[in-house]
């Protein structure tokens, strides 16, 4: 069985090394560097906490994988459980988190709804009194997204997987029935018996090449790196201001990875060719949202460095994972979730192209149709 995957970012790679598990022929097709396109802007978040309980299942089972990547791959992802903090302003958010909780203690997942007090222990700058609680999962944390993709790059290469950049996928071949036959490509075709569409950004511009119309968007997400007045602990969670809509996470020496979306418009960007220098202004305004929500953001904050990326969004913030058409396999559509459910997702792959079917997690709510028969998913943890 010959197999190519066209994106050779977390998704793509751990599809490959899960496929190269199975003993099958595996190519993968990057137009540019591993990586490059989402996966190293990425700001490395790995939770399970989710309103969804399918997203907290492909999170979950992602986790054990993250949890063992440095026995099972011999590398060192830097995962780190400062856990997370969903912090609510008004009392619709926090009875959200409260149903969350609830959701999440169904599904196995350690997460409690805490009081400003108790938040303020788990974060000690945080400005308690402008809050009426949240919702905390301690085991929740973050990683290096490259050391992440290094790690299953070097795996899928040592168990034979043909890594291909600078090849861009042109056309992809369909015989009468519509099934998959082959790749075009900027050197040349390749005959293939099924391809995966991991390719990100672009994952709707593959999925018209199969003839399918799929809806991904490609949204523009910035980050910033702070270095804050006062120097955060590494043990201080991943703290979300819902609200606010502003979120940081500790990084090294004390700096911050901090984001936040505050713009109403939200348009569709062009992959090739999208801003990705980021404002000063939105940097400083990220900081300002940040000082109402903790301490730690004093007027001498200094801003180190600050980038743009792409997350590639359905309407219901729900990745589509399925084969759409009969050699054709859609992992795409992660909106922001990609790096964290990569693992699970690399299973889920090789399951659907080598047995015809998932089975490590029930993914039938994850099919493209859903937006068509009018019942998309919902979440309301996504973090802009």
């Amino acid at each position: 069985m010959q197999i190519a995957i066209v994106g050779g970012g977390i998704v793509g790679l751990a599809s490959a090394y899960y496929l190269s598990k199975r003993d099958v022929d595996v190519t993968v097709l990057e137009k540019g560097s591993l990586g490059s396109g989402s996966t190293d802007r990425a700001n490395g978040g790995i939770r399970a906490h989710f309103s969804s309980p399918v997203s907290s299942k492909l999170s979950q089972r992602s986790i054990e994988v993250w949890e063992s990547i440095e026995t099972e791959f011999d590398t060192d992802i830097e995962f780190r459980r400062p856990g997370y903090l969903f912090m609510a302003r008004t009392e619709e958010t926090a009875e959200r988190f409260r149903e969350n909780v609830r959701k999440q203690e169904e599904l196995g997942v350690e997460s409690e709804f805490v009081s400003p007090e108790r938040a303020s222990e788990i974060c000690p700058e945080l400005h308690a009194d402008r809050f009426l609680g949240g919702a905390y999962s301690p085991n929740d944390g973050i990683a290096d997204p490259h050391l992440g993709l290094q790690a299953f790059s070097i795996a899928a290469n040592e168990a034979g997987v043909d890594i291909r950049t600078g090849v861009e996928v042109t056309d992809i071949t369909l015989d009468g029935n519509g099934s998959v036959t082959g790749v075009e490509t900027s050197k040349g075709s390749i005959e293939v018996d099924t391809v995966v569409n991991a390719a990100g950004p672009w994952a709707a511009e593959i999925a018209e090449m199969a003839g399918l119309n799929v809806p991904v968007t490609p949204k523009r997400r910035k980050l910033v790196i702070v270095d804050p007045e006062t120097p955060v602990p590494e043990s201080t969670p991943f703290t979300i201001d819902a609200d606010r809509s502003v979120h940081f996470r500790p990084e090294r020496e004390g700096n911050v990875v901090a984001g936040g979306h505050f713009a109403e418009a939200d348009p569709a960007q062009d992959p090739d060719d999208f801003e990705e220098r980021v404002p000063l202004e939105w940097s400083a305004q990220v900081v300002e949202a940040a000082s109402d929500t903790a301490g730690y953001f004093g007027p001498h904050s200094e801003i180190r460095r600050a980038w743009a990326g792409l997350y590639a969004v359905t309407p219901d913030h729900h990745p589509i994972i399925e084969e759409t058409r009969p050699g054709f396999v859609n992992a795409i559509g992660f909106s922001g979730h990609g790096f964290m459910q990569s693992p699970a997702t690399g299973q889920l792959v090789a399951e659907l192209v080598v047995d015809g079917e998932a089975t490590s997690i029930d993914i039938s709510s994850l099919t493209s149709d859903r937006f068509e028969g009018g019942s998309p998913l919902s979440e309301g943890t996504v973090i802009d």
